[in-house]
Order: C-alpha cells, then structure tokens, then sequence
C-alpha cells in the first residue's frame, strides 16, 4: 500500500480558513495524510533575502523572502486548530519542524509522525532532535548527494530511531519539475543503498509521474 500525502504547505496563504478548506478537499480527493509546514521565519531567511524565482512568479515580487514568509507563518493555536480539523475530518495531520522550537510544538502536540525537507537534511541538531523522539520519519533527499542522506541516517539512527521507522524521499527540486529531470531509478538506487522504504516527492504537473513511481515501488507519495 502506498501513502498518499497531499502537500498542503503553504498553500493556505496564511489564511486558517482556507487551510481547514484544503484539508476537507485533501479528504474528498483521497489523500491519506494532510501535511503542513511549521518555521519561524527569523530562523529561516534574512530580512533582505531574495525570493527564489518560482516564488517571484506567484507573490509580489516588490517584498522580500522574509516578508512573504511572515505572512505565512502559523502560530501555536492556528497549528493545534489544523491537528483538531484533521482528526474531525479523518485525515491524518502531518507537519513539517525547520527549526527546533517549531518541532517542540509538534512534540507537545502528540504528533505520530515527522517529515524533514530537503532543506534541512543537514540541520544535524533538528536531526538529532527528531531522532530522539523515535517517531516515524520521513526524510526528503532533493539536491543531496548519496553520502548526505548517509549522514542523515546515521545521525537519525544514532539518536535512537531505527531505520524500519524511516522512509526516505527521492525528489528532485525544480517547481515545476519539467518530466526529463524526474529521474525515477533515483528511487531503485535509493532502495539498494540504503536498504530503507522509499518514497516520492512530486513536484511536476498532473498524475503520471506519481502513478510511474508508484508502479516502481514508491512508498508514500
């Protein structure tokens, strides 16, 4: 069976009502999992830090980074109100931690599962942190190389998770990722190197690469 995680992210907008939207849509469409982010934007951008292109196409190109994800943070009350939306609709919650406060909240929150982005694989103190609490894990790959996600495991491993409670996800980080970049063997070199579930983060249009990954053994996608 596979996991089906739909990435609701940032797509609120910031507003609560349209994320308690998005999961009841999540729901409808047949996602197992609703999943949010979790940050602080001090911890994640410098106040003058450009925006990346893709973001620049959608936003206002006129604010910063760290203007735009201001607006998108959650606080402690709107997170534990998208946790209690999840259990109503019967949806499972999950929420992405960038920074060890916001994975304290998830921690007081009772959460089952962790997911860490790609971004973050070589954040060893999150890592280890995570590692501790010895939850199921799942821990995206975009732009590491094979010795990086090693690390990562090891640290992961080290701090008290074992490694059946881990998935890794191959991704490959271009929004949208354009068919040809894809490179879906990632997942089979990922599964006989590490001897680990492995899954698929989707970043193209439509529903044929994940139906492809899903057919090559993906596990969550």
């Amino acid at each position: 069976m596979t996991l089906i995680i739909a990435e609701i992210g940032v797509n609120h907008n910031g507003d609560i009502n349209l994320a308690k939207k998005l999961i009841e849509t999540a729901y409808k469409c047949g996602a197992d999992v609703a999943k949010f982010q979790l940050f602080r934007s001090d911890e994640l951008s410098c106040k003058n830090s450009p925006k990346a292109d893709y973001q620049s196409l959608t936003t206002n190109p006129d604010e910063s980074q760290y203007e735009m994800l201001k607006k998108l943070e959650l606080s402690v009350q709107e997170i534990k109100f998208l946790k209690e939306e999840c259990i109503k609709v019967g949806i499972e919650f999950l929420c992405t931690p960038f920074d060890l406060a916001s994975l304290k909240i998830l921690q007081n929150l009772g959460v089952n599962m962790l997911k860490i982005p790609s971004g973050e694989i070589n954040n060893y103190p999150l890592l280890k942190e995570v590692g501790r609490l010895n939850k199921k894990i799942i821990l995206s790959t975009g732009m590491s190389s094979l010795g990086e996600i090693e690390e990562a495991l090891n640290i992961l491993e080290d701090a008290g998770t074992h490694k059946k409670q881990i998935t890794i996800l191959h991704c490959t980080t271009e929004y949208p990722a354009p068919f040809q970049e894809v490179n879906l063997q990632a997942i089979n070199t990922l599964k006989q190197s590490f001897k680990i579930s492995v899954g698929y983060s989707d970043h193209t249009e439509g529903i044929i690469i994940p139906i492809a990954a899903t057919a090559i053994g993906a596990k969550i996608i």
